[in-house]
């Protein structure tokens, strides 16, 4: 009856009851986790001073980018290691350039706007502006490309992309809204609107600069490559930023060490008085600098005696201490050392290879970044301006949004080309790969590497597939297709005729 007021007031409850409550309490207590890298300490404070909890976009704010971006390429321009990394990696990214592989289903319309996409390519110089912007997106953040209409191209489509830096893409105090972030105006899903370009750049130093004035691109005319590290970015800072700091560290041990072998080769040799009963009339002044004829010999005064420094700089250490830094630089790039120093010593097949494939995986996932954010717009673009050329697109061919098209890029050389081969010729025979996926590897296209061929030899492109089919045949290079049921069946019934007859 009283139950309700026991419970309020805890009147009646056995000790137990309370009893337990301690001990829940204890358990609880006790078990409260706890983080060593949560815990700030008089060891690690300053070591954590500079964390903070901003938002990707605050953390990436304009004048920490503008701080990032000029620091960058400072040191791009300035050290040669962060010159030659950069360049190396958009150098391996782009190569020669992509190249369409169209599959409409009609061989040769395929060919006819697969050739004229490659001389569109040729004529804007695509291949060495994807390079800038690759180069772009590493020692500044960002990579910025607008679609432009060039009437001083040569040929029927006058479609053309116009790089900007970084820099350009800011909001004018004039126009700053809630949803824009440095220059890009978001809808409420934070998908991109528009770019705010101003028409000079701001570091210019002509006199039209000074005048200022922006304009607005689309969304859909502009390509912004970036690599987005945190949810919610939407500017990019450069990928060598961890690095800044060590370049400076390896800049002054170098100098350093320079220095002190400087110094020690300067100081050719030191008179120093072994004995006390010298005259201090006789005694030189400190630090007194004598002239010495070159190849000369001659004696020393008695109780005199001669030394010279030895040059011990650079030491083994100083290699060491380079190449360890040199690795930790190259680490944010997914760069293996001797390709980022230029020097493979040290190294063995294994390693070199085990190193390469990390640095080329990199690579792949750049290509395809390059694949969906540029060359796949690029392509539809140029589709759309084809379309209002008489003859460019030809007839009979399905909706553009039916054609199936791929990219294909440079190949990476092997370090054993036999190994490679090797390789390539068990995929062949188990029917894991076919020769347009072992010649798409190398960066080539089976359709030119047959009509080369076929040429060489004086034939036709069929003749010549006929012949290598038959010869893959003979050497036992085209896998066998698996057997169905009803040739299971049929060996089965074979195989129980025979034992019958033999029986």
């Amino acid at each position: 009856m009283f139950g309700w007021l026991r419970n309020l007031t805890g009147w009646g409850r056995p000790a137990v009851d309370a009893r337990r409550a301690v001990v829940a309490g204890q358990v609880a207590r006790a078990i409260k986790a706890k983080y060593d890298a949560a815990i700030t300490n008089d060891d690690n404070r300053r070591h954590w001073a500079n964390a903070d909890a901003l938002s990707a976009n605050a953390a990436n704010s304009a004048d920490i980018r503008r701080t990032l971006r000029i620091r960058s390429r400072y040191e791009f321009a300035n050290n040669s290691f962060c010159n030659g990394m950069v360049r190396t990696l958009a150098f391996h990214c782009v190569g020669t350039g992509p190249r369409l592989q169209l599959n409409t289903g009609n061989e040769e319309a395929d060919k006819k706007l697969e050739n004229s996409w490659h001389r569109w390519c040729k004529e804007i110089g695509l291949a060495n502006k994807l390079c800038t912007m690759r180069q772009a997106r590493c020692r500044d953040g960002e990579a910025f490309a607008i679609f432009i209409t060039n009437r001083r191209l040569s040929g029927a489509i006058k479609f053309d992309i116009r790089i900007i830096e970084a820099d350009q893409v800011a909001s004018p105090w004039s126009s700053i809204a809630a949803s824009d972030v440095d220059g890009i105006k978001l809808d409420e899903n934070g998908n991109p609107i528009s770019y705010t370009v101003l028409s000079d750049h701001p570091g210019d130093t002509s006199i039209s600069s000074l005048a200022g004035g922006h304009t607005t691109v689309d969304a859909e005319r502009m390509i912004h490559l970036y690599r987005e590290d945190r949810p919610g970015q939407r500017r990019g800072i450069p990928e060598t930023t961890p690095a800044l700091p060590l370049y400076a560290v390896l800049r002054r041990y170098t100098l350093a060490t320079l220095h002190k072998a400087e110094i020690a080769a300067l100081m050719a040799l030191f008179l120093k008085n072994t004995t006390s009963g010298i005259d201090p009339a006789d005694l030189g002044e400190p630090f007194e600098v004598l002239d010495f004829e070159r190849n000369a010999m001659t004696t020393l005064p008695d109780g005199w005696d001669i030394s010279q420094l030895k040059a011990e700089s650079p030491t083994e250490a100083h290699d060491s201490f380079c190449t360890s830094v040199m690795r930790e630089i190259a680490r944010c790039l997914d760069m293996p050392r001797s390709v980022a120093m230029g020097d493979s010593a040290g190294l063995n097949y294994s390693s070199g290879r085990l190193d390469h494939q990390v640095y080329f995986r990199a690579i792949e996932i750049d290509r395809n970044d390059f694949e969906v954010r540029c060359l796949d717009r690029l392509f539809a673009e140029w589709l759309n301006e084809a379309a209002l050329v008489p003859g460019m697109i030809p007839d009979g061919l399905p909706l553009v949004a039916e054609w199936e098209h791929e990219w294909q890029w440079d190949g990476f050389e092997h370090v054993d080309p036999t190994k490679e081969a090797t390789a390539d010729e068990t995929q062949l025979a188990s029917g894991m790969a076919c020769h347009a996926d072992l010649l798409a590897k190398q960066g080539k296209d089976i359709e030119t590497v047959h009509r080369k061929a076929a040429a060489g030899l004086g034939l036709t492109i069929q003749k010549y597939r006929e012949m290598l089919a038959i010869k893959l045949l003979q050497n036992g290079q085209v896998p066998q297709p698996p057997a169905t049921r009803a040739d299971v069946e049929d060996a089965v019934q074979q195989s129980a005729e025979g034992a019958i007859h033999a029986a």
